[in-house]
């Protein structure tokens, strides 16, 4: 199975190819500027105590963090959305692992600050097999540490390309979680933690396996 990082590269590489110089320019400066921000440094990681959260699923049921420990620990992935292919390839990765995870008493949760219905056309166009959660307003993501605004010339550049952030994100467009990927144990810490600024880059699910596995909890 091809590792997922290397997958997101090629379409990175496929897709610049497909983008004006100008607007390239602008993705790549608003990620330059994110990792430069210090975003990153203030997210959570190991160690630190998991903030609750209770959301809502694409089938309309109440997901809580507290719950799903009670049966194990889990594995929380923040992404963008269902507009973003680089969170889709993600998320497709995910669900080739999501037996591997689950085989090992863990429980996959995706959150995003998209509304229900469209969480739940994206976990039927791709078959997901895991919850995936509306964080509208991203008041989750900011406990992580995670939430970011948009500046504007690529909030611009999102709105040329038909993203409709404002619809999509029930009137939040500009709030986006940087791409995330957190393993909590049991007892609600954070054991493992991937967090990066760029959004082309994922946590690969073979690291998150392993470190489900290094957990060393009952099952």
């Amino acid at each position: 199975m091809t590792d997922l990082n290397a997958e997101l590269r090629t379409f990175y590489k496929a897709r610049q190819q497909q983008i004006p110089a100008g607007t390239r320019e602008i993705m790549q400066r608003a990620v330059r500027e994110l990792a430069a921000s210090g975003q990153v440094d203030r997210a959570l990681t190991c160690g630190a105590d998991a903030p609750r959260f209770q959301l809502p699923s694409a089938t309309g049921e109440s997901v809580a963090l507290e719950d799903l420990l009670v049966h194990g620990p889990v594995v929380l992935t923040f992404y963008r959305g269902a507009w973003c292919p680089y969170c889709n390839l993600a998320l497709r990765a995910l669900q080739q692992h999501h037996t591997d995870i689950t085989a090992r008493g863990a429980r996959l949760v995706a959150v995003s600050p998209q509304i229900p219905d469209e969480s739940l056309t994206l976990t039927e166009k791709h078959g997901l097999a895991f919850d995936v959660l509306s964080d509208i307003g991203s008041d989750t993501a900011k406990q992580y540490g995670l939430a970011f605004d948009l500046p504007d010339d690529l909030a611009a550049v999102y709105d040329e390309l038909g993203f409709d952030l404002q619809r999509v994100n029930d009137g939040h467009p500009r709030t986006l979680p940087l791409p995330a990927t957190y393993v909590i144990s049991r007892d609600g810490t954070i054991r493992w933690a991937f967090v990066d600024a760029d959004y082309t880059t994922r946590a690969e699910p073979a690291d998150i396996l392993a470190a489900v596995d290094a957990l060393d909890e009952p099952r």
